[in-house]
Order: C-alpha cells, then sequence, then structure tokens
C-alpha cells in the first residue's frame, strides 16, 4: 500500500467571502446580516467590519498568485448572495456585476490550474430577506435559497465542479440564534439582545437550513448534473469528543456531543432521522421532518464535508444543550492538556483526535470525506511585527500533526478522504474577534493590505508535494 495520498486527492486553502472581500457597497452589493451586525461595535471584540477585510475584491488576482506560488491544486471560496441577488429573493433582480465578479474570479483559478471549490452560504444572508421574513426563521427562506443556488449553477456550473451548499449550519443556528454572538444576533440573553428566543429558534433555522440544503441539491441533480456533472454536498462542523475517564455517565456525554454537533446535521442528511439523544432532550421543541422532507433530505450529500480544528474531553453534568448538556475541557483527569493552545480559548492542538473523528464519521455516514476547513490560530499573533509572525512555528507544528494523522487516517485505517482545505489562506476578519485572531498562512498587514507568506504556507505546500502521488 502505497505511504501516499492518491494524485487525485485535492488540496489547497479556504476563505469566506465576508471575512476576506470588503468592498461593501461595490458593484451593486447590498448589506448582509454580517454588515449590520459588525456595524454594531459592540459586538465585536475589537470593535471592526467587514468593510475592506483583506481587499480580496481588489486584490484577487494577487491572492491566486499566492495560491500558484504556494502549490495549491484547489481554492474553496464561498460567493456573498447579497452580491448575486442584492435584496435576496426569487422575484427580486440579479445584479449582472456580482455575476461578472465571481466569474472572471473562476476563470483566473482554472487560467492558473486551480480548481474552484465553491460555497453558496457562509453566514452572509442579505439583510433584505431578514427585514422581509426574519430569515432563516421563515420557511420562505427555502426557496429563496435553491433560487439563489439556480442563478449560480447556471452562471458557473459550466466551470464548476465542486459545490457546498451550506457552511456549518451548527454555527448559523447556534451562534446567531441562541448565544447571539454572530448575526443576527438573536438570544434569550437579554443582555446581548431584545429579541429572540434560545429554547426555540436555533431548532427551527436548523429545519429550514437543512431543508433547503436538500432543495438546493435536488435541483442540481435533476436540472444541472445529467448535463455537466459535478458534486454537491454540505460542509458540517464539529470537534471530535473523547469522554473525560471511562465512566458510563461520561462515555454517554461524549456521545451526545457528537450527536448534538454533528449528528443534528448528519443524521438527518446521511441515515434519514435525527439521533435519538436529540430528540429525547428537546422533545418537540425539535421540529420534526414530514416523510416526504426525509425523502427529499436523506441522501442529499455526494460527500461528508467536514470542517474541524480541535478535540474536546467530555464530561457529563453541563446545561448548555447546544452541547448536548456536557462539560467540555481540554484538561486531563492528571491535570495535563491536550496540545498546544490556540489564540482562539476553544481550540488546542490534537491530531490524534483528527484521525479518530476521521474514522468514526467515516464508519457511521459511509460517505467519501472533504476535510473542507482545518487550521491554527497562534497565540498573541496579532500583536506580533510581521518578521516575528511570519515565523508560525505553531502553526506549522498543528498542520504538520494534522496532515500526518490525515495520512494514517487514509492509508491505515481505510477512510476514503479526497480532499483537504487549510484554513485560511489569508488572514481576515475572524468574525466576533474582529481582526485580533489570525488563522492565515499568509500575513496580512491590514494598513497596506500587503501579504507576506507565513512558513505554514511553504510548509503546508511541501506536505503535499511529498505527499500527493504524481
Amino acid at each position: 500500500m502505497s505511504s501516499k495520498l492518491s494524485n487525485d486527492f485535492i488540496w489547497g486553502f479556504a476563505t469566506a467571502s465576508y471575512q476576506i472581500e470588503g468592498s461593501a457597497t461595490a458593484d451593486g452589493r447590498s448589506p448582509s446580516i454580517w454588515d449590520t451586525f459588525s456595524h454594531d461595535t459592540s459586538k465585536i471584540a475589537d470593535g471592526s467590519n467587514g468593510d475592506i477585510a483583506a481587499d480580496s475584491y481588489n486584490k484577487y488576482k494577487e491572492d491566486i498568485e499566492l495560491l500558484k506560488k504556494y502549490g495549491a491544486k484547489s481554492y474553496r471560496f464561498s460567493i456573498s448572495w447579497s452580491r448575486i441577488i442584492p435584496l435576496g429573493g426569487r422575484n427580486d433582480p440579479v445584479n449582472p456585476k456580482g455575476i461578472e465578479f465571481y466569474s472572471n474570479f473562476i476563470d483566473e483559478l482554472l487560467k492558473n490550474g486551480i480548481i474552484p471549490f465553491v460555497t453558496l452560504y457562509h453566514w452572509d444572508l442579505p439583510q433584505a430577506l431578514e427585514d422581509r421574513y426574519g430569515g432563516w426563521l421563515n420557511d420562505e427562506i427555502v426557496l429563496d435559497f435553491e433560487h439563489y443556488a439556480k442563478v449560480c449553477f447556471e452562471s458557473f456550473g459550466d466551470r464548476v465542479k465542486h459545490w457546498l451548499t451550506h457552511n456549518e449550519p451548527w454555527c448559523v443556528a447556534v451562534l446567531g440564534y441562541g448565544h447571539g454572538a454572530h448575526a443576527p444576533g438573536r438570544t434569550s440573553d437579554r443582555a446581548k439582545s431584545d429579541v429572540g428566543d434560545s429554547t426555540t429558534e436555533p431548532w427551527i433555522v436548523g429545519r429550514n437550513l437543512i431543508l433547503s440544503h436538500a432543495r438546493a441539491v435536488k435541483l442540481y441533480r435533476d436540472e444541472f448534473k445529467p448535463k455537466i456533472g459535478g458534486q454537491i454536498g454540505i460542509t458540517l462542523n464539529t470537534s471530535w469528543a473523547i469522554p473525560w475517564d471511562s465512566t458510563p455517565e461520561n462515555i454517554d456525554a461524549a456521545q451526545r456531543a457528537m450527536d448534538t454537533s454533528m449528528g443534528w446535521f448528519a443524521d438527518p442528511i446521511y441515515l434519514g432521522h435525527y439521533p435519538e439523544s436529540l430528540k429525547a432532550m428537546l422533545g418537540d421543541r425539535l421540529p420534526d421532518f414530514t416523510p416526504e422532507e426525509i425523502e427529499l433530505v436523506k441522501g442529499s450529500s455526494d460527500f461528508f464535508g467536514l470542517n474541524t480544528y480541535t478535540t474536546n474531553l467530555v464530561k457529563a453534568g453541563g446545561t448548555n444543550e447546544f452541547d448536548g448538556n456536557v462539560i467540555k475541557t481540554f484538561v486531563r483527569p492528571d491535570g495535563t492538556s491536550l496540545g498546544t493552545q490556540a489564540q482562539s480559548p476553544w481550540l488546542q492542538a490534537y491530531p490524534d483526535g483528527f484521525r479518530q473523528l476521521l474514522g468514526y464519521l467515516y464508519k457511521r455516514y459511509g460517505s467519501p470525506v472533504h476535510v473542507t476547513e482545518n487550521g491554527f490560530s497562534v497565540k498573541d499573533e496579532g500583536k506580533k511585527s510581521i518578521e516575528e509572525a511570519i515565523h508560525d512555528t505553531d502553526r506549522v507544528e498543528y498542520y504538520d500533526g494534522y496532515l500526518r494523522a490525515l495520512l494514517s487516517a487514509v492509508n491505515e485505517d481505510g477512510v476514503d478522504i479526497r480532499s483537504y482545505f487549510a484554513w485560511s489562506l489569508l488572514d481576515n476578519f475572524e468574525w466576533q474577534d474582529g481582526y485580533v485572531t489570525r488563522f492565515g498562512v499568509t500575513y496580512v498587514d491590514y494598513e497596506t493590505q500587503k501579504r507576506y507568506p507565513k512558513d505554514s504556507a511553504h510548509f503546508v505546500g511541501k506536505w503535499f508535494k511529498e505527499h500527493v502521488e504524481e
């Protein structure tokens, strides 16, 4: 057996439209819910927003040059819905300038031998739909998303063969409607928001996200795939959950954590039903699917898209139902930590957990895996000089461990993994952290918008050159 990845393995780097593009009002783009949310400076750690971000709308050719320099085979990026259909809805006008931008962008990637891997929705809902009917809380959104997807398939489907419907629906539902930490910022916590009901809204939103995904996939399979081929799926986020010790209650807690983070979306899509633990926890607050809807939903992803960064040790006894009512920690019973601490408090490096997660989901769901995000935020990187920051040793060590774990999952555990995307190509607007947290393999000086490759960019490029068959 080869100790390398097959020559058709896709690898590259990932970004999201609101985090990098800037040009918030250029060429007919209308505000998204993230424009609105981030312009309330109390919501973002450094009071910043994505109006300029990494200026990639203007510097995309330079970014593609970086991809080429790093040797990337592919680039995962997302389309801004409010650039394509500024008012968002199925009866609203399409913006030709938005179509033109992404069309030129895709052509430039292909010209440079880079495969476009496109996400339709990476959290930036047109504000007009939020104002019109409450966005993801209203089932009108299902048809509007399907229409938006259709416009993208018609405009770019001749050149794009890899599609993702949604990025991390758990984050959309829980952070946007449970904790109020992401747009649109709804929560029962009245210190954070005047509106929202965390006991019901995230579950309603989750259902609409699943149905909108499934309708977009059916449309693609019915109307586009027969003519142009291609693959379409969804990407889900989870951390791996390890029981804190071997007691039955903590073993159950770890499974419950997996059921709530991943199973909430993965089980209906790949298995045709919600996890039993989720149904038991929520009762009639979990809005179910009709038999016709389950028929639409089950099997509605050609692959398993996975965003994962870390592992948690899990014990029973928590009160946060979005985690499955468990307590998560990085500290083992003997007092040691799992791994190197990132800038992000929720992230420590633990490559073995990545390998275990890949094996778990392949066994449970049986779908080929695309690792669509994986990366590390170096502690205090934003406080370092450029000269210091580009020598990102902790990130290099993270990628070294996680890529070796991926190789072991493929060659020793038999997991069918088709791609890997490092997060992120560029330092960017890191949602509620603003520009404090940096995940990029490329340092962005936000004052000059100059890009500086970090050691990790060279490491990842060299690693894949050495570990993918010619």
